[in-house]
């Protein structure tokens, strides 16, 4: 039977991704920082009586992050797959938004990922073999405010990714980035909602959240895409996932960078009638 350990399965992508995983006949480690406020996971694995063992773990803390991994990997032996989704949002312009919340993204969404994966590349070099799954976001390849210090953390996790996957492509482990789009998670409702901002983007980025959910991608459908990608042979290194994922690259890509920036500082009224032509979404 094969082993994975996920993080950040308290809820939302992670959890649907232990659930896919379990359904699919591995042996899941799932973690989180708070087992205790997360019951779930644990209440739906019981009800299909599914192989899942629940860990507390914080991301955020070495001391966390080693005593798990290293009881589970003395306790079960080496694992298959490592998953690291656990993620955090903050938003809010780069002047409004405190030094803490840029701190704790870094902290989680790339540091996080760094200390989970420092623990596991010893027994995966050593075995020759294994899967490390990096759940990034559109926002790797897309900046915009009020999303900066998010998508610098995400873009970060690219960087990193790329240069791991050259490292350990000839001790045979594969390394994969997955990029979902806007996906009906609280992380996604949170941004829908507008706060109270001297820039629009702020007030902008809520609209377009918010329209995009009328139509919700499920977390499950990137749950099914990690498990693709755990599955499978190749040495793809970034998956896109979700129907605006792919087209919200794109569509970065067909501007420079003056482009970019100068689309979104335009007017209101023009940047509504730009995403309503271009993506057809109802964002007024």
């Amino acid at each position: 039977m094969k082993k994975v350990l996920i993080t950040g399965t308290s809820k939302g992508i992670g959890l649907e991704t232990a659930l896919a995983f379990a359904r699919a006949g591995y042996k899941v480690f799932a973690t989180m920082r708070n087992p205790e406020k997360a019951p779930a996971l644990a209440q739906q694995a019981s009800s299909e009586s599914l192989d899942i063992a629940i860990s507390k773990m914080d991301v955020d803390s070495d001391a966390s992050v080693k005593t798990c991994i290293d009881t589970i990997l003395h306790e079960h032996g080496p694992v298959d797959v490592l998953v690291n989704n656990a993620g955090i949002e903050r938003h809010g312009s780069v002047e409004e938004m405190p030094i803490s919340d840029f701190e704790a993204i870094m902290n989680t969404n790339y540091l996080g990922v760094l200390r989970c994966t420092k623990a596991f590349l010893p027994q995966m070099r050593e075995n020759r073999k294994g899967c490390i799954i990096n759940v990034a976001s559109v926002s790797g390849h897309i900046a915009n405010s009020p999303l900066g210090g998010y998508s610098a953390s995400k873009h970060a996790l690219e960087a990193i990714s790329e240069a791991l996957a050259q490292e350990v492509k000839p001790f045979n482990i594969r390394v994969a980035i997955v990029e979902p789009g806007i996906i009906n998670t609280q992380m996604a409702q949170d941004i829908s909602v507008a706060g109270n901002s001297v820039y629009p983007n702020s007030k902008r980025q809520a609209a377009l959240f918010s329209a995009a959910l009328k139509t919700p991608t499920p977390p499950s459908l990137v749950a099914d895409k990690i498990l693709e990608v755990a599955d499978r042979t190749d040495w793809t290194l970034r998956h896109p996932v979700g129907p605006d994922a792919a087209p919200f690259i794109a569509w970065r890509q067909s501007m420079t960078d003056e482009q970019w920036i100068d689309w979104n500082a335009v007017s209101d009224e023009e940047w509504y009638a730009s995403i309503e032509r271009d993506f057809g979404l109802k964002v007024r």
